[in-house]
């Protein structure tokens, strides 16, 4: 793995704004000089090590399910300050086997061993079009005799075709949030529905605003009455069982299909960290984690079970202490050992690796000067030499 140098492409901005990548000039916080996406930088990787973070993937994939089924029977649902009213359905949810799409590790490598795992995004991952598109036109552009860890579009068409089998009557809806201002949720969930359309399914889009509850029939309904029983959406759990429709979603399940399942809720919790620890002590790619406190841990994170974007958390280590602004971790914190990202040339990279089902399928890059991948980091393409 190495970080290298080339020159952007001229007109670069309205390329990858007609690949779909609309935000790029929102994405980031007023004040920040670098663009969001940034082509005068990428990785380079070779075929063997891509091979081996495949394979390391896959087996954290399996290591998570383990760990949610280790949750669901032993009921340790508190420690994912879950609503009590909420446990049942994430049980019939899991033993049911609700399908699921795709999820993104984050994780830590510098090229020279194991990749540690950081965290799992698996309910609303974000960075998908980047990673599957945006950056793939590049390397046709830029780089065409090169290769790339990228097969994201291909599985997930595939795996909507899958999913297809099982959905109930009707459209699939797909459902963003305007609370999001940039757009990228928007053109995230415009992306997952072209990929649904290339399978075959018939689809609707629709703000989660936008959608009603029909009091007398007891179901969702969108703008034109059309009952909603499958649901994709960039709307994190946690955020939905707080909300007041969010009893009427309880009472739905089962008949109403939601991507991702509720299970979900498990996976995209960082007290999933703390689990993968003692199911799995010493493991190569996991990082120690606790959840009652840094133990012996010399530096250490501590990070809020729910948050988003680097937000509330805490580096306390030998040679760092920091501790970035935020609302979150009323539900808890899990401390993990503080590994500083790896820098090179002044920038720290964190590699988020795509799994569509249960398999890897590709790889975005985000780095950014401090040692939190915040909404300050930029995303750089990657490529595979040889």
């Amino acid at each position: 793995m190495r970080r290298e140098r080339s020159a952007p492409r001229p007109g670069w901005e309205s390329t990858v704004e007609s690949h779909g990548l609309a935000y790029h000039r929102s994405a980031h916080p007023r004040g920040v000089d670098r663009p969001y996406w940034d082509e005068s930088v990428h990785y380079v990787f070779s075929m063997d090590e891509v091979l081996a973070l495949e394979a390391q993937v896959e087996e954290l994939h399996r290591m998570c399910l383990e760990a949610v089924d280790h949750v669901v029977v032993t009921g340790r649902f508190h420690d994912f300050a879950v609503p009590p009213e909420w446990t049942q359905a994430i049980k019939d949810s899991w033993y049911r086997r609700e399908p699921h799409l795709f999820g993104r590790f984050d994780l830590r490598y510098d090229g020279s061993g194991p990749a540690k795992m950081l965290e799992y995004n698996a309910d609303t991952p974000t960075s998908l079009l980047e990673s599957s598109v945006v950056q793939w036109y590049w390397l046709q552009d830029v780089f065409p005799d090169d290769d790339q860890w990228n097969s994201i579009h291909e599985r997930l068409v595939d795996r909507w075709k899958a999913i297809a089998a099982t959905l109930p009557t009707g459209p699939s809806h797909f459902a963003w949030t305007s609370l999001d201002t940039s757009g990228e949720e928007a053109m995230t969930l415009g992306y997952l529905q072209e990929t649904a359309t290339q399978a075959g399914l018939t689809t609707v889009s629709i703000a989660m605003e936008d959608i009603g509850w029909d009091a007398l029939n007891r179901r969702f309904v969108d703008v034109e009455e059309r009952v909603i029983r499958s649901l994709c959406k960039l709307y994190p759990w946690e955020w939905i069982v707080h909300e007041p429709f969010g009893a009427h979603a309880l009472r739905l399940m089962p008949s109403m299909t939601w991507i991702e399942p509720a299970w979900k809720m498990l996976l995209s919790n960082k007290a999933l960290l703390a689990v993968l620890w003692e199911l799995y002590p010493g493991h190569p790619n996991l990082l120690p984690a606790y959840l009652d406190g840094p133990r012996d841990l010399a530096g250490f994170i501590r990070k809020p079970l729910l948050g988003r974007e680097g937000a509330s958390m805490t580096i306390l280590s030998p040679e760092h202490s920091l501790e970035t602004g935020g609302a979150y971790g009323a539900e808890g914190f899990v401390f993990q050992e503080f590994q500083a990202l790896p820098d090179f040339e002044g920038q720290r990279p964190v590699l988020g690796a795509w799994v569509v089902e249960d398999e890897s399928a590709g790889l975005g890059i985000r780095e950014t000067a401090g040692l939190i991948t915040d909404d300050t980091s930029s995303f750089v393409p990657h490529r595979i030499n040889g």
